[in-house]
């Protein structure tokens, strides 16, 4: 039911607002994602915020079924990029251990961005000069009415 909800949400949003939702629990941050999915074309960047352990990686998993791709989805600390053969193809980053934006183009940025995929970052706000325009933001955060809960805050999302 969660899942359909939330697509149903995600596919009525308009650029440039903003959509809030409450997350109960990993299974509800990954339908999430999955729901998202839906509203991204080759080439899009979804930037993360947010601390550890608030679910950066429950949403990529949802991302990662909803855009097709195939593999077990696990965070990119100590490889910086992941990447995931898909219809749409998913390349998640971990900007965590990077000294900044220069770093990220080192490791070749611009192709990655050129592959016609999903390029999902965690720990964006480190190479936000390196984000292009029209980045979806995705902020995920300690609920107050409950430490298990999240609120994930999306901004950014097209029109179909």
């Amino acid at each position: 039911m969660v899942y359909y909800v939330v697509r149903n949400w995600v596919n009525h949003r308009k650029r440039g607002t903003v959509m809030e939702y409450v997350s109960h629990s990993a299974e509800e941050t990954e339908a999430f994602g999955e729901a998202l999915a839906a509203r991204l074309r080759p080439g899009d960047v979804v930037a993360y915020r947010g601390g550890l352990g608030m679910g950066k990686t429950a949403f990529t998993r949802g991302l990662a079924r909803g855009l097709g791709c195939t593999g077990r989805v696990s965070s990119p600390t100590f490889t910086i990029v992941n990447e995931y053969d898909g219809p749409l193809p998913l390349f998640h980053f971990d900007m965590y251990r990077l000294g900044g934006e220069e770093e990220l183009f080192g490791i070749g940025w611009e192709d990655y961005l050129d592959r016609g995929g999903v390029c999902a970052v965690e720990w964006s706000e480190l190479a936000e000069g390196a984000l292009p325009d029209g980045t979806v933001q995705v902020t995920l955060e300690r609920c107050g009415e409950c430490e298990d809960w999240r609120r994930i805050i999306v901004e950014g999302v097209g029109e179909e």
